[in-house]
């Protein structure tokens, strides 16, 4: 919990002051008491006597007290930044299987480093939470559906194969379809167009859906994309376009960057590319969608990003009311209070 509380109806705060003012209306019944029992030799032998007790009588009135403190700071309802577990269900990990990721400046080489950094993360990751994994190079294409089954993902992981060209905002749009199945969403609908050649009946072709109604960036708490790239869109939907796609469902984008800002020359099955880390770009889709880019220039960088990212996704800063918590606190010492009066003086007082 981050200090010091914020409140909701802070006036109310000004009520604390009547708790000074018990303490002194206490002190001066006290101060009278004593000054009664000075007159009767037979009180202050019988105060002599209880002199080793005489500490339990304040007891409870400071826990009163203390209660009292506490419920009217519950009334003025403080609310303060805490680590709560986000609800987050299902993570799409959109990773980057271009030729580009052949290169060693990442030890072994960037897939490997990326595979073997995935499989930590989803070691880590809470079992409840589904996992889906879109490949992309020149397409994107879903290699394991959103599942609980850590085997079948470390397998698909496995499996990856480079391929030619980048199409980043292919992999947002396919891992959007995977968040949103019943919304229709279709590559090939954003590439080129409804059309109804694409082997749909003519009433299909002919169904508009309607048009999607945008909600706040970063508001939809149930998914998140993690997308991880080396390289520059070469094809493919237009990046910041898909980014918008997702930012209009709410969906965060962490992006992670791997390889060279400056750009170097890599060669792939007789070809050879120039391939540059287009930060500009990631950093604008994770700002779009409310998430967080990060750059991992090592393989020690890529498992740190990807425990950063558990952390992130599993746990997440909320400002919360906490005036139960107060309110409870209030309660415990109340009934504390007339406890201890009953127990030890037979009375509430």
């Amino acid at each position: 919990m981050n200090l010091p509380l914020t409140f909701f109806w802070p006036q109310l705060l000004w009520l604390l002051l009547a708790v000074p003012l018990l303490v002194l209306a206490y002190w001066l019944l006290l101060r009278r008491k004593r000054q009664t029992a000075l007159r009767y030799a037979s009180l202050s032998l019988v105060k002599e006597a209880m002199g080793g007790r005489s500490w339990r009588r304040h007891v409870p009135p400071v826990l009163f007290l203390l209660a009292l403190t506490a419920m009217l700071i519950a009334a003025a309802r403080p609310y303060a930044v805490i680590m709560l577990p986000n609800p987050q269900q299902t993570i799409i990990l959109a990773m980057d299987v271009s030729g580009s990721m052949r290169a060693t400046d990442v030890e072994p080489n960037r897939l490997v480093a990326a595979q073997n950094a995935a499989k930590a993360f989803l070691a880590d990751l809470p079992r409840h939470v589904r996992v889906g994994i879109v490949a992309f190079a020149g397409t994107a294409q879903v290699v394991q559906q959103p599942t609980l089954n850590r085997d079948d993902l470390i397998a698909a992981i496995d499996r990856f194969q480079l391929q030619r060209a980048t199409a980043i905002g292919s992999a947002i749009v396919v891992s959007l379809a995977e968040i949103f199945p019943d919304e229709g969403i279709d590559l090939a609908d954003i590439l080129y167009g409804q059309a109804p050649h694409r082997g749909r009946s003519l009433d299909q072709a002919g169904a508009q859906r309607p048009p999607h109604q945008p909600v706040p960036p970063g508001s939809y708490t149930s998914a998140a994309i993690i997308l991880l790239t080396d390289g520059q869109r070469t094809t493919g939907v237009d990046t910041l376009q898909a980014a918008q796609m997702a930012a209009e469902r709410g969906v965060k984008i962490y992006t992670v960057g791997v390889g060279t800002v400056e750009g170097e020359t890599i060669g792939f099955e007789g070809w050879s590319m120039r391939v540059r880390l287009d930060e500009e770009t990631l950093k604008e889709v994770a700002t779009r969608t409310h998430g967080e880019y990060f750059y991992a220039g090592t393989a020690e960088n890529l498992r740190h990003v990807y425990e950063t990212l558990g952390s992130r996704l599993t746990m997440e800063k909320r400002e919360t009311e906490v005036s139960a918590l107060f309110a409870l606190l209030a309660a415990v010492l109340g009934l504390l209070s007339a406890g201890l009066s009953l127990w030890w003086f037979n009375r509430i007082a």
